[in-house]
């Protein structure tokens, strides 16, 4: 994803949250069963560096967990948080596959 417009509708969608990410969770409007994915990280995190290497880490991360864990049909945002430069990587890919359940049960619950 590259458009502004598909990250503030993924803000409207699903959440989860943990030490190292958000994750965003949106079903898309145009019926394709492609799953897109975007990744953020906001200026507080640090310098150009530091958000780039959160970044990576993020997407590498994706690579691994999403293909088995991510529903069809829907659109990922990845907000990266200042922990996500201290986690274990093993620990993270762990977490973004837990994070996606957690974020549908929190939509079945409301």
């Amino acid at each position: 994803m590259q458009k502004r417009r598909d990250f503030l509708a993924a803000n409207r969608g699903m959440r989860a949250a943990t030490d190292a990410f958000v994750l965003l969770l949106h079903p898309r409007a145009d019926g394709n069963d492609m799953v897109r994915v975007g990744f953020t990280v906001t200026r507080k995190i640090g310098n150009a560096v530091t958000r780039n290497r959160l970044k990576r880490r993020l997407r590498a991360a994706a690579r691994d967990a999403l293909p088995a864990a991510a529903p069809p049909g829907h659109d990922v945002v990845l907000i990266g948080r200042s922990g996500g430069l201290r986690v274990d990587y093993a620990k993270l890919v762990s977490d973004l596959s837990r994070a996606f359940p957690r974020a549908i049960a929190k939509r079945d619950r409301v």
